[in-house]
């Protein structure tokens, strides 16, 4: 069992309350604080739970460069009070780099929730070699 040290634990809080403001700043149509908010609480957790040399590993490796200066450059410009197109270049920038994540934790989350395996099985075709 992996064992999770208080570091990560206040990490994994203040990135859940970083998601929260973000969600909670696009549902009040767009506001720009709870939104910049969101975003500088996100970063500062994910520093938290992997460290800050993996985070600056991770994020500036060269070929996640492009998702990188979308995500870094989403997030300045949410913070210059420009929120729509801060958010979608956040989340352009965010696929971009979490790219090659989705399909583990599609994965993780259809075998370990019944509803969603089988959701993930439909949408995925019947594509048997059989």
């Amino acid at each position: 069992m992996i064992s999770v040290s208080e570091w990560q634990k206040i990490g994994m809080g203040i990135m859940g309350f970083g998601i929260f403001f973000i969600l909670f700043g696009i549902l009040l149509y767009f506001d720009s604080v709870l939104m910049a908010f969101g975003n500088i609480l996100f970063l500062c957790g994910l520093s938290f739970i992997i460290g800050l040399r993996r985070t600056f590993g991770f994020f500036f490796q060269r070929h996640k460069l492009k998702g990188t200066s979308f995500f870094l450059g989403g997030v300045i410009i949410v913070l210059l009070r420009w929120p729509l197109l801060g958010m979608a270049l956040e989340t352009y920038g965010f696929i971009n780099l979490f790219r090659g994540f989705f399909p583990v934790a599609f994965g993780f989350l259809g075998s370990n929730i019944p509803f969603l395996g089988l959701l993930f099985q439909r949408l995925q075709g019947t594509s048997s070699m059989v």
